[in-house]
């Protein structure tokens, strides 16, 4: 059964979804509509979110079960390795992933990342260094990576 907590972050309301044990999705909301607010994992994920804003936190411990494609899969593994503050190209990361030629690929992938933040697609910038691309707009974007930079 599909449960739901809401996180108030210091860049939006945050809705965290997924069963007793996993958490599946973890995205920018508008509004509270149903809520589970007894569902352990879900705010232990609230808790480990409120620590990362706050800079005591630089990894996340929580079970994760995100639903896409294989190669989804395999980029949004690779993007859990990258290290806290620092960034990789689409091309990078393409690299990384063993399909040098699938950058275009890894952008779409990390479009379509179901676990914001936790799965840290924000940390993948243009070859140039520029920040592009972020489902839930660059000023976030440009928030999280001041964020773990001034850490």
């Amino acid at each position: 059964m599909q449960k739901i907590v809401y996180y108030n972050s210091p860049i939006g309301l945050m809705e965290i979804v997924g069963e007793q044990d996993f958490i599946s999705r973890v995205k920018f909301a508008k509004q509270i509509t149903n809520e589970t607010p007894d569902w352990e994992t879900g705010k232990r994920c609230a808790v480990q979110l409120d620590e990362y804003f706050a800079g005591k936190r630089q990894e996340f411990n929580l079970p994760l079960r995100p639903q896409g494609t294989d190669f989804q899969l395999s980029v949004w593994q690779a993007l859990q390795e990258i290290p806290f503050g620092k960034t990789l190209s689409y091309g990078e990361m393409a690299r990384k992933i063993g399909n040098p030629k699938a950058c275009r690929a890894v952008g779409g992938a990390n479009n379509r990342n179901p676990i914001s933040i936790i799965i840290p697609c924000h940390r993948v910038v243009g070859a140039n260094g520029s920040l592009t691309g972020y489902a839930s707009g660059l000023d976030r974007k440009e928030f999280l990576l001041n964020l773990e930079k001034s850490q």
